[in-house]
């Protein structure tokens, strides 16, 4: 199958930067120009909400206005960028772009929204025979009060192989620490007239009812990285509970999903993503058990021991996260997504190539059953047993989530809805009882099982009664009527 042209976008530090162009990597530039875009929107960021930015970009003398369509929204149309030269500072809004007919008269209530000032450095490089093009962007989004820094990368294949990208991207790498970003400019902009997030979860997922089974893995699994990546950026910065958590979640959301479409994954490297993917998951469990015992400890000497440790948790957490072996994973996880052997090996030809729904129908039917086998009778199994079925059940509410956009019709999302509430209610039990399990196991890991106040912090409940209660639970979800069908 041919492969869509990939664009790398790779966040770096201050002194990194002054490392990348002080080294003999990339040379000199071939062109530096300073550009000034300004970006509108209605005044109630309907654009923005819909998957549309408007921009005027000055370079110079010379004024260009974009229209560019993302997203969802970009599925629909036969292009997704729309250009045209302008003279002034305000939007020139006709039917050269689909504004228009999109918004209406509501497209000509435009105002500006934010600044993104910005000087670009421009390398055309050949790596491996590949022409790309490196830009280095050192600028900052700018609204009437705030202001926010952007330092970046963008490498664009302009001829060649995509996997050339990331050779060039291990190079730098090598030279200068880099995360994958995963935010536009405009994104930026948008989110810096926003509160400040201290968490990001999971966004709905928006599949073309056209794809195939590979086109659906790759948009799911870039969604789950780019969970992953907004709140590793919180984490790191404000090392608070809910990013970590989200970020563990989209962790596990990624390895699902791998595991969701693993009949037409048939490569070793799936396999060793996954593992290393549940080696960084594990070391943000570590912390997150702590954040859930602490907020129950009284004031005292038990809850300094639980703050102490929850903190040097949280040093483990981020000495993971800038690890050479966390940035190797992530550098490697995306060359694989784009590149990687699964899209070529022909043994798998058929399994990518089906059509999205009929790989999704199946992928739910065979989930659900294996909620069903392993959770026929929680009574009559151990506690290993029933975490083998609280999995299953995360499983088969990711591969909900993952798929959702592909069944619209009324009676499918009026069931997705039933579906989804009686998950909830089966997670949630499943989640009480795995609480009563792993919470004298985690303060026993920490050496404060014998503390004074260790047993107010475990869960006590009747047992029987929370099996007795997620086995109802369960029972209602493979009660509720299959939206997938």
């Amino acid at each position: 199958m041919a492969l869509a042209e990939v664009e790398l976008k790779l966040e770096i530090d201050a002194a990194g930067f002054e490392r990348l162009v002080s080294s003999n990597l990339l040379g000199d530039p071939d062109e530096t120009v300073q550009q000034t875009s300004n970006y509108f929107d209605t005044s109630d960021n309907a654009f923005f909400a819909e998957g549309f930015t408007l921009r005027i970009r000055k370079v110079g003398a010379a004024r260009t206005q974009t229209v560019k369509a993302t997203g969802p929204t970009a599925s629909i149309f036969a292009r997704s960028e729309w250009e045209i030269p302008v003279t002034g500072d305000r939007p020139v809004i006709d039917h050269t772009s689909p504004l228009i007919n999109e918004f209406g008269d509501q497209a000509n209530d435009v105002r500006p929204k934010f600044d993104v000032v910005n000087e670009r450095r421009i390398w055309n490089v050949t790596e491996n025979g590949s022409n790309i093009e490196v830009a280095l962007d050192r600028g900052s989004v700018r609204s009437v009060d705030r202001e926010a820094p952007i330092l970046e990368l963008e490498l664009e294949l302009k001829d060649g192989k995509p996997e050339d990208l990331f050779s060039l991207a291990r190079k730098i790498e090598g030279i200068v620490p880099v995360r994958f970003g995963v935010l536009s400019k405009a994104e930026r902009g948008f989110r810096l007239l926003e509160a400040e997030r201290g968490v990001v979860k999971a966004e709905p997922i928006e599949l073309d009812r056209r794809a195939s089974a590979c086109q659906a893995f790759q948009t799911i699994a870039s969604s789950c990285f780019r969970q992953f990546r907004l709140n590793e950026t919180i984490l790191r910065s404000r090392k608070n509970e809910d990013s970590l958590h989200q970020a563990r979640v989209a962790l596990r959301r990624l390895r699902s999903a791998i595991t969701l479409f693993k009949p037409m994954l048939l490569d070793d490297e799936a396999k060793r993503l996954s593992a290393d993917f549940r080696w960084l998951a594990g070391v943000l469990g570590e912390a997150r058990n702590l954040d859930v015992l602490l907020p129950k400890a009284k004031a005292g000497e038990l809850r300094d021991s639980l703050t102490e440790k929850r903190a040097t948790a949280y040093d483990h957490v981020i000495e993971a996260l800038d690890s050479s072996r966390a940035r190797a994973l992530m550098l490697d996880f995306n060359r694989w997504l784009h590149c990687g052997d699964y899209l070529s090996n022909g043994a798998t030809t058929d399994a990518r190539e089906r059509p999205a729904g009929q790989f999704a129908a199946e992928a739910l039917g065979k989930a659900r059953k294996k909620l069903k086998k392993h959770g026929q009778d929680l009574s009559g199994v151990d506690d290993e047993h029933r975490h083998e079925a609280r999995k299953d059940a995360k499983k088969l509410r990711y591969a909900a989530e993952f798929f959702r956009s592909l069944f619209p019709d009324k009676r499918g999302m009026r069931r997705y809805k039933r579906f989804v509430v009686a998950m909830e209610a089966l997670q949630d039990e499943l989640g009480a009882l795995n609480d009563l399990a792993t919470g004298p196991d985690v303060l026993e890991g920490h050496g404060l099982r014998g503390h004074a106040g260790a047993d107010n912090l475990i869960v006590h409940a009747d047992k029987a009664k929370l099996i007795r209660t997620a086995q109802d639970a369960l029972d209602d979800v493979l009660d509720a009527k299959r939206f997938w069908r």
